[in-house]
């Protein structure tokens, strides 16, 4: 009875939510939601500036988040590198001296907090002549107009930025009299022009008061209230920019820091001055505000103007806009035809007469504009999720339960949709996908939640990576070596599959082919087992049937691989040269060297091997039947398999164990490449040997497992954001429900790039050689064309 519920509930989910009506309402969620923050950036201005300075929240103890924009955490090499040659200048009393010593330990973290307090304070970096200054005016006085105005008249050095801010003294000198807060009302009023003034070619900041802890206070402070605070803060407000008309010599009103206070003043020492770890978040925010439109850095959205469209991303824009074009006047005309070519009745037969057309050409030609229209539509959602400011984007912070809660939900969605394998040999097709699909899903999860800051779960993940070059190893060669396929039909088709989505992004994103590493990745390896088997001796599983010294010989050919890439493993030198030989250095170069491709290369170097060494062997034993395959039974006798899969969990277990226990990430990632396989093949036996195990698979991670690579491809832009540094946010102020909307329509448009990828692939390789020749010859001319426009652009940028 509940296998029959279970059946008949998995039934009518999929008939009343097919593929393709949720699609559907992908497509029109992504309408109305673009529609939604369109008329929001129209209404309340698409400068992220103002959201850092005004509003935000705390992700974790010491994580802040502004509203609808990522913050990039400067290093004290990229705040030297902003603030070549500029001159700083904080103005104020002793919170905003904090606020001067949080900033200046960006630049330099060996400062001390040292010397007169109750005085100016002068800091500068020699190597980058970058000064900063703190001007001790704990009032808003004559005192101060008189320090602003001299500025304006250019008697002193105008600095470059100016952050003010006073109040608390004015309170605490005067005990909080009404007489004091409307003096402070008629000095800003008077000092109010010539910082607009000053803004018209400086950086001017006015920073409002934080809260106090009154519980805290000291009996001679006892006057600075909330309530006071807040009134001051109020004149501030009404006052400034009253009378400026010119947007651009606004005073920006630093409103962040009394919010960030309000969640961390209870930490403080005294309840007048805020912890450390609150001063440095409000610092990190000036030197975003400051340099991120300077330095431009992917992971601080804040800030940062839509950066302008290239040559080569305009021409791609202009083929999407005339594909888009062309299909729907070529489906209207093929429509209004078809409608004239209507079977239509005779009238003494009463049969229908048909009439003689050939549409074949129409239909191929519809079919590959077809495709070109919805992927035009889908690379206007990526531009837009990634490069437009329409959407907004936010940073990751890493929980345990981000990451665990939803491993544990998808697990129980897997078991929901178990069904019976076609057939029941070990690691056959249905059970490959799933294994893609569960590894796949856990890999979202982890980009998502952040979990590269938890080791244990980043050591995992690499396993899972490895697993992936594992298949790759065995799949190829298990196909090479039984069919004996090594025509280039056979490359040509796998090459497209692998890197036709790649390609559109690098140039509708305009990021490098190496940014996508792992295409580049399972390409090269693809190119190394096909040459490994191709070359001569072509060694193949009938020819080795006939005589086994030929296994010897492809023994020989694979020993010879495990040689090639332990030297250039041990050889930096060999390896960066090879690569950064033209053409070879356009695609694998990435920030102007090839460092990173050797990282991701040598990470999982033998895991490819691996998986090709085990295809042998298993198919080998599978030869001479040594293995027993059929459905229930396990792999091999009794005795053998319960040893086997003892062992198989120790290995697992200790693996995991060890991954668990790593301290040092880069000790651990030289150790990986050795170990991984452990793990990968306990996995294979823990999943094969058993027969009721190797009988079953989840049918919903093996759909997922068959979109693996669009799935891995297209999170870096419409799951997650600026380039998988962030997440995406269609749905503000709702987590939960953005990750739900951002999610069911990332894969929807992932399941139609694969779609159309096969689609195209089946018209843009065919079989005939002839033909294939002739289209390869099109398609180095376009890449030739495409490398000689990228050169055009880096010498226009440079």
């Amino acid at each position: 009875m509940a296998a029959l519920a279970y059946t008949l509930g998995k039934r009518e989910i999929n008939h009343y939510f097919s593929v393709r009506s949720a699609k559907a309402l992908a497509l029109g969620a992504v309408l109305l939601l673009a529609a939604c923050h369109a008329a929001f950036r129209r209404y309340r201005g698409d400068d992220t500036c103002e959201y850092l300075l005004s509003s935000g929240r705390f992700l974790g103890e010491k994580v802040w988040q502004p509203h609808s924009c990522m913050m990039h955490k400067y290093k004290n090499s990229e705040a030297k590198n902003c603030l070549l040659d500029k001159h700083i200048a904080f103005i104020g009393d002793s919170r905003i001296r904090q606020l001067f010593y949080s900033f200046v330990k960006l630049i330099n973290p060996q400062v001390k907090e040292e010397g007169n307090k109750h005085g100016n304070i002068l800091f500068e970096d020699k190597s980058t002549s970058v000064k900063v200054d703190f001007l001790w005016y704990p009032e808003v006085n004559g005192s101060m107009k008189q320090r602003i105005k001299s500025w304006n008249e250019g008697s002193i050095a105008k600095p470059h930025v100016i952050v003010a801010g006073a109040a608390t003294w004015s309170i605490k000198i005067h005990n909080g009299s009404n007489e004091a807060l409307m003096q402070y009302k008629i000095n800003i009023t008077s000092i109010a022009p010539l910082l607009e003034k000053l803004a018209e070619s400086s950086d001017v900041y006015w920073v409002l008061q934080d809260p106090v802890y009154e519980d805290m206070l000291s009996d001679s402070r006892k006057m600075i209230t909330n309530e006071k605070i807040d009134a001051y803060n109020e004149a501030a407000i009404s006052i400034l920019n009253s009378n400026s008309r010119n947007s651009k010599a606004k005073v920006k009103v630093f409103s962040v820091s009394k919010l960030i206070a309000e969640e961390t003043i209870m930490k403080s020492s005294d309840g007048l001055h805020l912890p450390e770890s609150s001063r440095e978040i409000s610092a990190m925010i000036l030197m975003n505000i400051y340099c991120n439109k300077i330095l431009k850095p992917i992971d601080g959205s804040c800030c940062q103007p839509q950066p302008p469209l290239t040559l080569i991303q305009k021409l791609a824009f202009c083929f999407f806009a005339l594909s888009i074009i062309g299909y729907l006047i070529l489906s209207f005309i093929y429509r209004n035809s078809h409608r004239k070519n209507k079977p239509c009745t005779d009238m003494e037969s009463g049969e229908e007469k048909k009439p003689v057309t050939n549409t074949s050409p129409v239909s191929t030609l519809e079919t590959l504009l077809h495709s070109f229209f919805k992927l035009g539509l889908i690379m206007a959602y990526f531009y837009l999720c990634d490069r437009a400011n329409l959407f907004m984007k936010e940073n990751k912070f890493y929980t345990h339960s981000s990451f665990f809660i939803p491993i544990i939900y998808i697990l129980v969605l897997g078991v929901f949709y178990t069904e019976n394998t076609k057939e029941t040999k070990m690691l056959n097709r249905e059970q490959t996908d799933e294994w893609k699909g569960w590894m796949q899903l856990v890999i979202l999860i982890y980009h998502i939640s952040g979990a590269s800051t938890f080791l244990p779960v980043y050591m995992h993940v690499r396993v899972l990576v490895a697993a992936y070059l594992f298949q790759t190893g065995y799949g190829h060669f298990s196909y090479f070596w039984i069919k004996g396929d090594f025509g280039l039909y056979r490359v040509c088709q796998v090459l497209f599959r692998l890197n036709f989505l790649v390609v559109v992004l690098c140039i509708v994103m305009d990021r490098p082919y190496q940014f996508y590493y792992f295409v580049p990745l399972v390409t090269v390896w693809f190119m190394i087992i096909y040459a490994t088997l191709a070359v001569w001796p072509q060694i193949v599983q009938k020819k080795a049937n006939g005589n086994c010294f030929w296994h010897f010989g492809l023994l020989l050919k694979l020993i010879s691989l495990l040689a090639c890439i332990y030297f250039l493993a041990n050889s930096q030198g060999v390896f960066e040269k090879i690569f950064s030989l033209w053409p070879l250095s356009t695609c694998f170069e990435l920030n102007g060297n090839v460092y990173e491709w050797w990282f991701r290369w040598k990470l999982d170097r033998y895991v490819v091997f691996h998986g090709m060494m085990f295809a042998f062997i298993y198919l080998a034993l599978q030869k001479r039947q040594v293995l027993l395959e059929g459905k229930g039974e396990p792999l091999f006798s009794n005795k053998i398999s319960n040893v086997l899969l003892f062992i198989s969990v120790v290995c697992f277990l200790t693996y995991s164990i060890w991954a668990s226990s790593c301290k040092n990430k880069t000790e651990c990632n030289e150790l990986h490449p050795s170990v991984s396989v452990v793990q990968i093949l306990a996995f294979i036996l823990i999943r094969n040997i058993p027969g009721y195990a190797r009988s079953v698979y989840s049918s919903f991670f093996a759909w997922f497992g068959r979109i693996s690579l669009e799935l891995f491809i297209c999170q870096y832009h419409i799951w997650l954001a600026a380039d998988t540094k962030g997440i995406l946010v269609l749905i503000p102020g709702n987590p939960m429900l953005n990750i739900i909307v951002s999610t069911f329509i990332f894969v929807c448009v992932a399941h139609e790039i694969s779609q159309i990828t096969n689609d195209l692939a089946r018209m843009v390789v065919p079989k005939d050689n002839a033909t294939l020749l002739r289209r390869l010859l099109c398609i180095a001319g376009f890449f030739s064309g495409l490398l000689f426009l990228a050169a055009i652009q880096d010498q226009s940028r440079h």
